[in-house]
């Protein structure tokens, strides 16, 4: 699954790992994220992360 990178803070999000503070299961795409989720780093949404390749 893709990797996200977060372009403020530079945070992945890793689909395998998901966000489980904010209630995001492992195995969620980011396509499947809520709209409203926020980075848990920094807290800007969705819009500012781009594809990331290892």
């Amino acid at each position: 699954m893709q990797k996200y990178i977060c372009d403020v803070c530079g945070y992945i999000y890793d689909p395998e790992v998901g966000d489980a503070d904010s209630g995001i299961a492992p195995g969620t795409a980011f396509a499947d994220i809520p709209e409203d989720w926020t980075c848990p780093e920094c807290g800007v949404g969705k819009e500012d992360f781009s594809p990331y390749e290892d």
